[in-house]
């Protein structure tokens, strides 16, 4: 199981035991968007190879408000 914490900075990550910390602007390079527009759906592609990607898409920018 996979969990993120968003913050203004990145987000809290614990992929399969591991807890690592992805810095808002390494979101943005590899999105190719601005981080409050990013989803969590694509933050989880980001970390794991086949995400289980249930529910809507949420953007970070309304998961922080």
């Amino acid at each position: 199981m996979t969990s993120l914490a968003f913050d203004d900075d990145g987000v809290d990550v614990v992929y399969e035991g591991t807890e690592f910390h992805l810095e808002k602007a390494l979101i943005e390079e590899a999105t190719d968007k601005r981080y409050h527009d990013v989803t969590d759906h694509e933050v989880l592609k980001l970390v794991a190879e086949h995400p289980d990607l249930s529910g809507e898409p949420r953007r970070i920018g309304d998961i922080l408000d």
